[in-house]
């Protein structure tokens, strides 16, 4: 069991994971697997699209569950304490985490 809501372990297909993030879409879960296996994770992925009426006939979102297989890795310590690398080779930050800037820039810093 988790010490905090921020760091949650599960089994993904058998194996003991970290999340890192639950419900994803497709393309955020792509970026995520990028930038994880970037750094040497590696990482676990289970689609959790779950259709509770069969009958439903709207298009349901699939989501995703990814996880890494490193039980010790919190994305936020990894993000605040600068130990991500983005594919560019600057410190992954937090925008850059949650995909509101494309580039990761070390030039600035996120408390500015």
């Amino acid at each position: 069991m988790a010490l905090n809501q921020n760091h949650i372990f599960e089994d993904i297909d058998e194996i003991k994971c970290s999340i890192v993030e639950k419900n994803c879409t497709k393309q955020r879960c792509d970026f995520l697997k990028a930038l994880l296996e970037h750094n040497n994770y590696k990482v676990v992925i289970k689609n959790t699209t779950n259709a509770a009426n069969e009958s439903i006939t709207e298009t349901i979102a699939e989501t995703y569950t990814i996880g890494v297989t490193d039980v010790t890795f919190n994305y936020i310590k990894a993000i605040f304490n600068r130990e991500l690398k983005a594919q560019n080779g600057n410190t992954v930050t937090p925008d850059y985490w949650k995909q509101i800037n494309a580039e990761s820039d070390d030039k600035k810093w996120y408390w500015k």
